[in-house]
């Protein structure tokens, strides 16, 4: 039996790469969680989206569309967001069955835990 690999693309099992950041651990990098966050997109985990938004700019609610199939997510850039900074940004594609998602992403330190602020959509 093959363990599958994480949604996010990278060659890991699900549970040694963003499944761990989904059970608690937190994201070292806002690279990883925004890797994470695209996983609980694939997998429906609103719970997970909601923990991993910034307060201000959280919303009541997520609700994925189970109806979207996710198939892919590349990483174009990322700017700052290591242990050492408090912000970052994340350019990413992110394809589904139909079309594609482009955007650039804010992430900050809160609480010293990657957080999710918000994106600008591109192209």
């Amino acid at each position: 039996m093959t363990t599958p690999l994480c949604p996010c693309g990278r060659s890991e099992p699900y549970e040694k790469c963003c499944g761990r950041f989904h059970a608690g651990a937190a994201a070292p990098t806002a690279e990883a969680l925004m890797r994470s966050r695209y996983s609980a997109f694939v997998k429906g985990d609103a719970g997970y989206l909601l923990r991993t938004w910034h307060p201000r700019t959280r919303p009541a609610r997520v609700d994925p569309d189970p109806g979207t199939r996710w198939t892919g997510l590349e990483i174009l850039d990322s700017a700052n967001g290591s242990a050492f900074h408090t912000t970052g940004t994340v350019t990413f594609r992110a394809s589904y069955r139909g079309g594609s998602l482009h955007e650039r992403s804010r992430f900050e330190r809160v609480d010293g835990a990657w957080v999710y602020v918000d994106g600008e959509f591109l192209d």
